[in-house]
């Protein structure tokens, strides 16, 4: 196996860890947030953020780590215009966790408001679709490879 390959197989598993991830969080974590109560929202809302990081953090850096790489070093088969297109994707994650998911986790730390909540849902969208193309483009990439 080649550098390059290894780096696309790296990216793939980070990617897909990804796409999993996002989708739990979509379609289970955060619409439970309304179930949490009032009382003791605020405190679940600081661990909650704290330990998430703990998971989603090493994913999303080697993610984007091998998403750089890869627009430099592909694996025979892949496009630059498919690596291009995954970090745009990746983008679009991070500038959506930045400009609207943060802020409203920041929100809701102060305590539950259920327009928060709302559109941490309804923004959380963005990314649960673009890491979704992402992880369609990676297999995409992976065949190209193995072809």
């Amino acid at each position: 196996m080649s550098a390059a390959e290894l780096l696309l197989l790296v990216h793939v598993a980070a990617t897909l860890f990804m796409v999993g991830l996002i989708w739990f969080v979509q379609v289970v974590h955060y619409p439970l947030f309304g179930r949490v109560g009032a009382g003791g929202f605020r405190s679940y809302a600081g661990d909650h953020s704290r330990l998430t990081g703990y998971v989603v953090g090493p994913p999303m850096l080697v993610e984007a780590a091998t998403a750089v790489l890869l627009l430099f070093v592909r694996p025979a088969g892949v496009l630059a215009a498919s690596a291009w297109a995954g970090a745009g994707l990746l983008a679009a994650v991070w500038l959506s966790t930045a400009f609207l998911q943060v802020p409203r986790h920041r929100d809701l730390g102060l305590g539950y408001e259920p327009g928060a909540h709302r559109l941490l849902v309804a923004s959380n969208w963005v990314r649960t679709t673009a890491w979704s193309l992402r992880g369609l483009l990676v297999l995409w990439m992976t065949a190209r490879t193995i072809a």
